[in-house]
């Protein structure tokens, strides 16, 4: 079963990318996301990804819009990425679509969901909802061990800030 994966960084793809193979899915990464700043931190995580992808044999298709994410607007940031991913699995054979963000405890799962699912039946593609917080700590052992970046926010310039806010507190 093909399913193109949303991904936003080669962490969040360890776990779920194993996850979706042993489930008997076919996956294929997808990034695509406008949302991280700056543009180094985007370049840096893309190339980590991709180092990470075609060690494991995961195809990667690059998705690129200079129309940029406003920051800390989860809800339009989540319907930006998934409508584009959908998109691309629609109109290139994909049967399912689904995204690397739900194997965050950080990430707001419920909207997600919604989002994808509704993205999904718009577009003619299936979501997969899997839980993936199953695999969090399982992913941050396997980063850790295959020495790959593991970023210290979402993305987005908003999440910088909140990150740091936290650490000060």
């Amino acid at each position: 079963m093909k399913i193109l994966v949303h991904s936003c960084c080669a962490p969040c793809l360890t776990y779920t990318g194993k996850w979706l193979r042993e489930n008997n899915f076919d996956p294929t990464a997808h990034y695509y996301n406008p949302n991280i700043y700056p543009e180094a931190e985007f370049v840096k995580r893309y190339f980590v990804l991709k180092s990470y992808a075609e060690g494991k044999n995961i195809p990667l298709v690059f998705g690129f819009d200079k129309k940029r994410t406003p920051p800390g607007d989860c809800e339009n940031c989540y319907k930006t990425r998934l409508l584009k991913t959908a998109e691309y699995a629609k109109s290139n054979g994909f049967g399912f679509y689904s995204t690397t963000l739900l194997i965050s405890p950080y990430q707001k799962h419920d909207l997600i969901r919604e989002i994808g699912e509704r993205i999904g039946d718009e577009v003619g593609v299936q979501f997969l909802y899997h839980d993936f917080r199953e695999g969090f700590n399982e992913s941050r052992i396997i980063s850790r061990e295959l020495n790959l970046y593991r970023q210290k926010y979402c993305g987005c310039k908003e999440s910088i800030n909140v990150k740091a806010s936290a650490i000060a507190a």
